[in-house]
């Protein structure tokens, strides 16, 4: 008699579904995972008081809708929070081990602090000083953005500053698919990549993050636009999505009659710094 399947095997087609999503279209779903859904419950009053932290008012913006919250949840490198252990479940396990088995540094890397990001209905307002241009782009195209490709100065231009290694979406409350959904153009991460290469062509290496790449990052966004489908990706609390680091993608805004409880639309990213220029740009 054969021995039973062990639960890694019986999950290998699902595993290896996930592995050729994230590879072929930029981004991958976990389904619902009791694991992850325990840590996300018990992470949840840290994430709601980082919300409500005087501290961390300056991420409020476009007319009170959108609560950025870059890096305000309080864990640790390895995820872990006062009272709450490491993150943990398949997704977490998916990054290390399947991703791991090309991208080594994905086996070992600490976590970054977590965004806590949340809309209102009304997503989004146009804030002050924010041109008529920037918010029809933020309406019509959901602000859709590369992470890591930070604009400075009075003249907001772009350079590449972050090295992320992955974007992991992880919903914290019940929120309806038009509340404000995350949205990625599948198959962009490709163009990026090329687009990129051809960007820092001749560039010294030391010298990537002083080059200006306002313009051509910008047609290649048009191109983008033109070429790759877009999607919205909607999960609930105990599921999460794992998106390419190259990956365009962006907020959607929310539509009318979609309904959120009181705190509104709220996800939990985590984007670990992982490696330098070269490892963003040629890394699986």
């Amino acid at each position: 008699m054969s021995e039973p399947a062990t639960a890694a095997q019986r999950d290998a087609p699902d595993i290896e579904a996930q592995r050729e999503a994230f590879f072929a279209k930029g981004w991958c779903r976990f389904a619902f995972d009791p694991v992850l859904f325990a840590w996300v419950q018990a992470a949840l009053p840290a994430a709601r008081e980082s919300v409500r932290d005087p501290a961390n008012a300056e991420w409020l913006r476009h007319g009170g809708t959108w609560f950025a919250g870059v890096h305000v949840l309080p864990n640790d490198a390895s995820g872990a929070l006062e009272g709450v252990p490491p993150i943990a479940g398949v997704a977490i396990d998916f990054i290390r081990s399947v991703l791991g088995d090309g991208d080594p540094a994905l086996r070992a890397f600490d976590w970054d602090r977590g965004q806590v990001s949340v809309c209102y209905p009304g997503y989004p307002q146009q804030d002050p000083e924010e041109t008529e241009s920037l918010y029809r782009y933020r309406v019509k195209r959901d602000a859709a953005h590369l992470d890591g490709l930070l604009r400075e100065g009075p003249d907001r231009r772009r350079h590449l500053r972050e090295y992320h290694g992955f974007v992991l979406g992880l919903p914290l409350v019940e929120a309806d698919p038009g509340a404000a959904p995350f949205s990625i153009w599948e198959g962009s991460h490709e163009m990026m990549r090329s687009g990129f290469r051809k960007i820092f062509e001749g560039v010294p290496l030391e010298a990537w993050t002083e080059q200006d790449v306002t313009k051509a990052y910008q047609a290649l966004r048009r191109e983008i636009f033109e070429a790759c489908p877009r999607v919205e990706i909607t999960a609930r609390p105990g599921e999460a999505y794992l998106v390419h680091r190259l990956a365009l993608h962006g907020v959607a805004p929310w539509r009318d009659g979609a309904e959120a409880g009181p705190d509104g639309r709220m996800i939990l990213y985590f984007r670990p710094p992982i490696g330098g220029p070269t490892h963003w740009l040629e890394a699986c």
